[in-house]
This record gives C-alpha cells, sequence and structure tokens, in this order.
C-alpha cells in the first residue's frame, strides 16, 4: 500500500485543481480522510480474515463500487442542505468518490501485497496496474517510523507528490493566466 500520507495529499492536490467553491476547506480535509480510509481493513488481520477474502486488506473498501457508496453516503451526511445550484451536490459526490477510489489505483501501482479487488463483490480477483512503481508501505507504523519508511517516502516524494505539485502549480498558473 501507498502510505496514508500520500493517500491524503493526492486528495489535496485534487482538491485543489478542482473548482469546490465556499466548500473547499471542509471538503479537501472530508476528501483527504476518505482518500486514506480504505486502509481500515487492516483490522481483518487481527479479526484473522484472509488478505484473499472480499474483506481482507485490498479487498472491498479498496473496489469501485465501494468508493461510490462511501461518497453517496459522506455527502449526505456532511454536504445533504447544499444549495444544489450549479449541480454542486454531484460535484461534491464525484470528488469524494475520486479521492476514495484513488487508494485502489495507488495501492495498485505499489511493488508489494497481492493487488486490488477493484470489482468486488463482482468479481474477487486481485489486480495490479502496469506500472508499479511506489514503493510498499509498512502497514505497522512501528515499521513505518524506520530507515525503510524514511525510503518509502522518499519513493512517494518522487514518484506521486512531485507529479501532483507539478499538477497544482500548472492548474494556477492556467488560473492567473485567465485572470489576466
Amino acid at each position: 500500500m501507498a502510505s496514508a500520507f500520500t493517500h491524503a495529499f493526492s486528495a489535496f492536490a485534487l482538491g485543489s485543481v478542482l473548482q469546490t467553491g465556499k466548500l473547499r476547506k471542509g471538503l479537501i480535509l472530508t476528501g483527504m480522510l476518505s482518500a486514506a480510509m480504505p486502509d481500515l481493513d487492516v483490522i481483518a488481520f487481527w479479526l484473522d480474515i484472509p488478505y484473499e477474502h472480499p474483506l481482507g486488506h485490498r479487498g472491498l473498501t479498496h473496489s469501485i463500487l465501494f468508493a461510490a457508496i462511501w461518497a453517496l453516503g459522506i455527502g449526505y451526511l456532511f454536504w445533504r442542505n447544499v444549495d444544489n445550484r450549479d449541480r454542486i451536490r454531484w460535484r461534491i459526490w464525484f470528488y469524494l468518490f475520486l479521492c476514495t477510489a484513488s487508494h485502489g489505483v495507488l495501492d495498485a501501482m505499489t511493488t508489494g501485497g497481492r493487488g486490488v479487488g477493484f470489482f468486488i463483490p463482482l468479481d474477487n480477483d486481485r489486480y495490479f496496474l502496469p506500472w508499479r512503481f511506489i514503493q510498499v508501505s509498512p502497514i505497522r507504523a512501528s515499521a513505518f517510523f524506520s530507515e525503510y519508511g524514511l525510503k518509502v517516502l522518499t519513493n512517494e516524494f518522487v514518484t506521486v507528490w512531485l507529479p501532483c505539485m507539478i499538477v497544482m502549480i500548472i492548474v494556477w498558473m492556467f488560473r492567473q493566466w485567465r485572470k489576466a
């Protein structure tokens, strides 16, 4: 898996390039939490649920269906009273869906694990993307704060954070150009 820091940062980057208006801070924070949330499935290890089980690590909570339902539920819970002019509720759902779904995409680009259950419950197979350049992050916090953890963060900075920052800068420059 990619680290929780990288999952959250990718949602932050996504939120910074999307037009979120007055809801910006709260919505981006919710997106960042939604992007990291699928890894709560590590509880399955403590419950003796096998990795390959649909409820195992990188299973249902990493699926596209889960991302859609999570975004719908969280969007309704926190933004049900939002004025729907300009289809803002749809944009909120779409942003939260992308943040949550990005978790599985990043995990499918890691160098470890057994793949991601993108299509659970329709298909229990696990998949990787053809590009696997993100160093897999340790699951335990104690292992994360080590020399290997620093190596993982360095890798994630180069492979995820820098490209996200470049996109953010380009979008910012484009917006400045349009204002002028």
